[in-house]
């Protein structure tokens, strides 16, 4: 029998290197030296180690490498799971990040999981930098952070002077949805959102300066509600009560978009035909073939590569100041929105 021969019993634990030592018949302190690429190794015993390697499935420890360093070019990235621009900025980030030889250590929000816990366990793995979106300003852990790394605060406005900002520029945004609506013959155009953070107060802000400076202050109709589908669907059921809908509906995010169309659709009022609706951030929400939501589009690769920019500047020069990008805002237009219905 081959002593070599992988057996056909799965593995109890994952190889180590002195495995690998075993298997290939030299030191521990050689197998390192081959793995890490070290010079010194003789290209017979590079080989040897390689296979025996390739053979026990063994993957090197990235912990344990990255105690024995002096940096860890890790990046943490905090991001709400259930956000779908958000989890593709993380998506894109993650490649973009490997690209220039940086590593990525993802940090999901959830109700249980807030700031203060996800930023803990991120500083834990000795990240460098930091990429949060929409954090808790008075979470301890974040304090500390934006005293020891570059920390890039995404998709609001801080006044925290130490953060960089990147963020879409909503008032243009907010201000080429209405130009949509009112050039599609809209005037009572009500906005669904005002909740969650610092974005969601700036977001109806915005819709209420653009309502205004386009003469349309009278017709200025909050929803107050969040950026989730259920948000959306409660927005539609406060419009449904009215004697009258509104002719457009902007809701806050596509999520809330969605769950607006969803909610007039159960009800048999039709999008576009009876209300337009737009969502806001042109996420994979928006394209569904269900939902086809006219939006404003948050660009990925300018929120990633801003991102990826203010972390190097400052990585390299830690005296740089922090700077706020406002990336551009564009419309993506979908079958949601229409002419609006002659009897408004």
């Amino acid at each position: 029998m081959d002593p070599h021969a992988p057996e056909d019993r799965p593995a109890t634990r994952m190889p180590t290197m002195r495995d690998v030592a075993q298997r290939a018949g030299v030191s521990r302190q050689l197998v390192s030296l081959v793995l890490r690429g070290g010079p010194g190794p003789s290209l017979e015993s590079r080989n040897r180690v390689l296979a025996a390697a390739a053979e026990l499935g063994f993957r090197p420890n990235a912990s344990a490498r990255l105690l024995r360093q002096s940096r860890t070019r890790l990046i943490g990235m905090m991001f709400t799971a259930l956000n779908s621009f958000e989890v593709r900025v993380a998506e894109r980030l993650l490649e973009r990040a490997a690209d220039i030889g940086f590593g990525v250590a993802l940090g999901p929000i959830t109700d249980r999981r807030t700031t203060e816990i996800v930023i803990r366990e991120l500083l834990e793995q000795r990240v460098e930098a930091l990429a949060c979106f929409n954090p808790d300003p008075g979470s301890p852990a974040l304090r500390q952070a934006l005293g020891l790394m570059p920390v890039v605060w995404l998709g609001e406005r801080s006044a925290e002077p130490r953060a960089d900002v990147v963020r879409t520029d909503d008032d243009a945004g907010l201000a080429i949805l209405v130009d949509h609506l009112v050039a599609l013959g809209h005037r009572d155009i009500a906005f669904a959102g005002g909740l969650g953070g610092t974005v969601g107060p700036d977001r109806a802000a915005t819709y209420r300066a653009a309502m205004t400076s386009r003469g349309l202050a009278d017709r200025i109709d909050q929803v107050l509600v969040g950026f989730g589908e259920e948000d959306g669907a409660t927005a539609a059921r406060v419009l449904m009560a009215r004697v009258r809908l509104p002719t457009a509906v902007i809701g806050c995010s596509d999520h809330c978009g969605a769950g607006l169309v969803a909610t007039f659709a159960r009800a048999g009022i039709s999008v576009p035909g009876t209300v337009s609706v737009t969502g806001y951030d042109d996420s994979d929400i928006a394209t569904l073939s269900y939902n086809d939501l006219t939006a404003i589009r948050q660009d990925v690769d300018l929120t990633v590569d801003a991102t990826l920019d203010g972390i190097q500047r400052r990585l390299s020069n830690p005296a740089s100041s922090p700077r706020e990008v406002a990336t551009q805002a564009t419309l993506s237009i979908r079958s949601s929105t229409a002419r609006a219905r002659t009897n408004a």
